[in-house]
């Protein structure tokens, strides 16, 4: 009987340029603090607190770059966040450091935009975007940017709009080489954003914005629009919030943006005192961090000392898969707000959807020349149990297990970022899960039929 395989190899990243990152020791890709990986679906990009490698594994010779961001030593900034922005016609890198900056770089390394969101770590950056269909009334392609208790979301059209300025002035024939790079990534004024304290139930370990939600009852007629924001840390397991674009803040939005502001211009002035310098400095745009718009609380799970650690968000939006400090995954229906499903035994688990040909054997499928659709993928959650030192794959919402089998100590399941802009009418794209083996440097992707 032929060995059922699991997974398919599609290229490596085994390369020198890993040796900075911590290569060459066995379980490197886990044990390594502050050790962050992003893919793209024919690149990697690998960050510890001060550099950045972006590897092409797709070809025996692929794109290496090695980035290294001006950080500031004062503030012993660092690397903490990094992901990958996808669109039609342009690939960049997208970074978020310990003191709330977001870094955006080209393929090339060069650095294409800088901003600070907010003066607090970064602890996590999601890009995620719903089309309109049968299913969704609106579109919305946005990146969340998670901070401890904060919220932050930039709509994906400003940014291609900004990213598209700058490739076409880089391609310009009448290009000034005399430019600084730090002025080019400050060249077009901020981009807009908006900002949410969520910290009503404590400090959160991971949040999302799952997708627009309907108005409050009484403000129906109000074209204002509404996100769900679900958050999960340490005094609460899982706590959701209503977000508006109201910019009418809280009592507490209102004093910090009183007092943070006064804060930073007090410092300034003291650094001025001592830093003096005759030398014309270039310009910097205003950092001051803007105000809160509201986020008004719907619910929270409290259940110590459970404490809720990493969340993973379906493609719709609709479902969050959720691990907590006592090994267990809870599913959560992001529009009832409900628990629909529990794993336990799963500690240090990680978890990702992936959608797979379940249900196969149709007489259209049978044919060589048949194009699998949208409708014949099945919703699938990943588990990760580096514990156990396998990977299941369970069936949405209350199916059966799949798949089980294997895999390599001191490896990492990871997923390519979403693409902005995609049509709906170009040929469906499931969603994958590819599997990394830091020892081997190998990279799989989990097989889509059973």
């Amino acid at each position: 009987m032929a060995r059922r395989v699991h997974t398919t190899e599609v290229g490596c990243i085994a390369c020198e340029e890993l040796g900075e990152l911590g290569a060459g020791k066995e379980g490197w890709l886990v044990d390594t603090p502050n050790l962050l990986c992003a893919i793209d679906t024919h690149c990697i990009a690998l960050a510890n607190r001060s550099v950045i490698v972006v590897l092409g594994w797709a070809e025996p010779d692929g794109n290496r770059v090695k980035i290294r961001p001006e950080l500031s030593p004062i503030e012993a900034e660092f690397v903490t966040a990094i992901e990958w922005l996808v669109f039609d016609e342009m690939r960049v890198v997208v970074a978020g450091t310990s003191a709330g900056y977001l870094l955006f770089y080209s393929l090339a390394g060069r650095l294409i935009h800088k901003q600070m969101v907010y003066p607090a770590r970064i602890i996590r950056l999601r890009v995620r975007g719903t089309k309109r269909d049968l299913s969704h009334d609106t579109s919305s392609e946005e990146v969340c940017v998670v901070m401890p208790g904060i919220l932050a979301r930039f709509d994906g059209s400003d940014i291609q709009n900004k990213l598209q300025q700058w490739f076409q002035e880089t391609q310009s024939q009448f290009w000034d080489r005399n430019r600084r790079s730090d002025d080019l990534g400050n060249s077009y004024g901020k981009l807009p954003y908006q900002l949410w304290s969520v910290s009503k139930y404590g400090s959160c370990a991971d949040a999302a914005i799952t997708g627009i939600m309907p108005p409050p009852l009484m403000e129906i007629q109000s074209s204002e629009h509404y996100f769900c924001g679900i958050t999960v840390g340490e005094d609460a397991v899982i706590s959701a919030f209503r977000l508006s674009e109201d910019k009418n803040r809280s009592f507490v939005g209102a004093i910090l943006s009183k007092v943070v502001p006064a804060t930073f211009s007090t410092i300034a002035s003291f650094s001025k005192l001592i830093w003096r310098s005759e030398q014309t400095s270039p310009k910097k745009l205003d950092e001051t961090p803007q105000p809160f718009a509201r986020a008004s609380p719907l619910t929270c799970l409290k259940d110590f000392p459970r404490k809720g650690e990493k969340l993973t968000l379906s493609p719709s939006g609709t479902l969050a898969a959720i691990t907590d400090s006592l090994g267990r995954i809870l599913l959560l229906d992001t529009q009832a707000l409900v628990i629909v499903r529990l794993w336990k035994g799963y500690r240090d688990a990680s978890c990702l959807f992936m959608e797979m040909l379940v249900n196969k054997n149709t007489a259209a499928s049978s044919s060589r020349y048949y194009e699998p659709t949208k409708s014949d993928y099945c919703l699938c959650l990943v588990i990760h149990a580096p514990r156990k030192g396998i990977i299941e794959i369970w069936q949405m919402r209350t199916g059966p297990r799949l798949r089980s089998f294997v895999c390599a100590k001191g490896s990492k399941i990871l997923q390519p970022t979403y693409r902005f802009g995609s049509s709906i009418a170009s040929p469906y794209v499931p969603l994958e899960v590819f599997l990394l083996n830091g020892d081997s440097g190998q990279i799989s992707v989990l097989n889509r039929t059973l």
